[in-house]
């Protein structure tokens, strides 16, 4: 293989060791983090200004603002965040992105393989899984680095390159052409962290002179600011196909970025001088890493305090850009609402989605049983025909539901307890879905009692109504108890359970009577008892989900 070849091949495998030890090491950091990263969610509803603390923080754990970006765009498509709030959220991921750069600046070359092997050691030997977690976390943390210094060591070597020198020049007179090229790296490579790792180990390298870096600032910073550009493809691309608001929101991450850069190619000179006071001092070729990362973190923090009392002029700016009312565009694509394959690396925000699609899906379950309740009273055939609609949708629900719950299982990017909780709910959707199917059983009764003119006693309406309103008091506070965690509901859903099995068990009696007295005719008793053991089921389904809570299954919504 020549040297040029090699070099490519170096380099690109350099970048793709740097890009696995974030992934590593980012997985690692949402592994230990576990539920905090809950009560981060949990506050972004409050303010702005919080939700940019928010958006900064998740991105730092995350160690990807794309990645924050894609989970952003989930909530807003799925309803669970306003324009607004996912807004201030962006601004800040943009803040939280700029860690990777200053952690890269440090010098910690003598350190990397110990940090490899210690973190290894725990990752690949340690029982206990919040220690693996620690040194998955540093074991990413030490292969990114060692991607660092592979690319910085290919790229002494270029630095003495007449083709680089002139393409340098060319930057420096035409800063257009650096953002250019920023951008165009960022789009190829998908993560700005990435191009910027690369722009900081290009710009180390030393010029004739030796003291003074072969890039400079100047002509780093418009690269810079094309690495901000380029990573709202991302964006751009995971917002296809989803609701109005989440294209909003992926376009107010573009307009973020671009307007930001549009001020700032205009000053980069002043810009330069900036970063060089709030910098250490040195000389160039020491501490220009550092200035990049500084100048990353300046221009996002200043982008986001100019646009933060604006929030609302930049709503307006992608309510211009994407026109139209925000329709639920997600409902139309699919009986689901809220699960978003883009989250299923971020397991604490999957499982909220999962939680809220339960819901949902027990919501459809109200809406077979008052329907069938209407089909059986009144003899309403089209209301029969909307309880088996119903009961489908259900039961669609119930499969992708549990295909995205597999998915996140095989992600691997699951904790112990959060395995535990994933399996939990595949029980409760399991029993959300026999509910409807046992509506569904109802309505073959239903069908045949109008097929056949039946007529129930007064009697037996009575009963049935009786035991209808019972059981939708028991779905619809075993809802309330697993999306607050509300034991003391599951408790009294427990309790209505042993009522509802003595009232099915004394209508049945009651019937036997009235059979008895020739108040009712033998051909009813098929449908009725189909009528009434199908409320004992449903009802069992109910105290499965209550016994679920009491053993601390829960959905918590922020």
């Amino acid at each position: 293989m020549n040297e040029t070849l090699t070099t490519i091949f170096t380099l690109l495998g350099g970048l793709a060791v740097f890009l696995y030890g974030m992934n590593l090491m980012s997985e690692g950091l949402q592994k230990a983090a576990g539920e905090k990263m809950r009560y981060i969610l949990g506050i972004l509803t409050k303010n702005p200004v919080v939700g940019v603390f928010a958006g900064a923080l998740i991105t730092a754990v995350l160690q990807s603002s794309s990645a924050t970006t894609v989970m952003v765009l989930g909530f807003v498509s799925a309803g669970l965040m306003s324009l607004p709030q996912a807004i201030s959220v962006i601004l800040g991921a943009n803040i939280g992105t700029t860690m990777t750069a200053q952690i890269i600046a440090f010098k910690i070359d003598d350190f990397i393989w110990p940090i490899v092997f210690i973190g290894f050691a725990f990752y690949f030997f340690a029982k206990k899984e919040s220690v693996k977690n620690v040194g998955q976390t540093l074991f990413g943390f030490g292969v990114l680095f060692v991607g660092i210094t592979t690319m910085s060591n290919v790229m002494k070597p270029l630095a003495g390159s007449p083709i680089f020198i002139e393409l340098i020049e060319k930057v420096s007179h035409v800063p257009v052409l650096g953002v250019l090229v920023g951008t165009i790296m960022t789009v190829v490579v998908q993560s700005s962290s990435a191009t910027i790792a690369v722009l900081q180990n290009f710009a180390i390298q030393p010029a004739a002179d030796g003291v003074t870096s072969i890039l400079g600032l100047e002509n780093a910073i418009p690269i810079l600011l094309g690495d901000n550009i380029g990573t709202t493809i991302t964006a751009l691309l995971a917002c296809i196909g989803q609701s109005k608001n989440a294209k909003r929101t992926a376009a107010a991450h573009s307009v973020f970025n671009i307007t930001g850069s549009l001020i700032f190619i205009w000053i980069v000179p002043w810009f330069a001088d900036v970063v060089r006071f709030i910098s250490p001092k040195g000389n160039e070729i020491d501490v220009i890493s550092r200035q990049i990362a500084n100048a990353h973190t300046l221009f996002n923090l200043t982008n986001t305090i100019l646009w933060l009392p604006f929030i609302w002029v930049m709503v307006k700016i992608v309510m211009f850009l994407v026109p139209g009312k925000n329709e639920d565009e997600t409902a139309q694509r699919t009986v689901l609402k809220f699960l978003d394959t883009n989250v299923l690396n971020q397991p604490v925000v999957a499982l909220q989605m999962i939680g809220k699609e339960i819901v949902n899906a027990s919501e459809y379950v109200k809406d077979v049983l008052e329907s069938l309740e209407s089909a059986i009273v009144n003899n309403d055939i089209s209301a029969l025909s909307k309880a088996r609609e119903t009961g489908n949708v259900v039961k669609e629900i119930h499969k992708e539901t549990v295909d995205y719950m597999s998915n996140l299982f095989t992600s691997g990017v699951l904790t112990e307890e959060q395995s535990i909780q994933v399996a939990g709910f595949m029980s409760v959707i399991s029993d959300v879905e026999r509910m409807a199917l046992r509506s569904m059983e109802m309505a073959e009764a239903a069908q045949i009692k109008m097929e056949k003119s039946y007529k129930f006693s007064k009697e037996a309406m009575d009963e049935i109504q009786a035991g209808f309103e019972q059981i939708r008091t028991m779905v619809t506070n075993v809802i309330l108890s697993i999306q607050n965690g509300d034991k003391q509901l599951a408790k009294q859903v427990q309790d209505e359970k042993e009522e509802v099995t003595k009232l099915v068990r004394k209508q049945l009696k009651n019937h036997v009577k009235r059979l008895k007295k020739g108040k009712c005719s033998p051909e009813f008793t098929f449908s009725f008892n189909e009528i009434m053991y199908g409320m004992e089921r449903i009802s069992n389904n109910c105290m499965n989900i209550a016994d679920a809570v009491m053993e601390n299954l829960q959905y918590t919504s922020f």
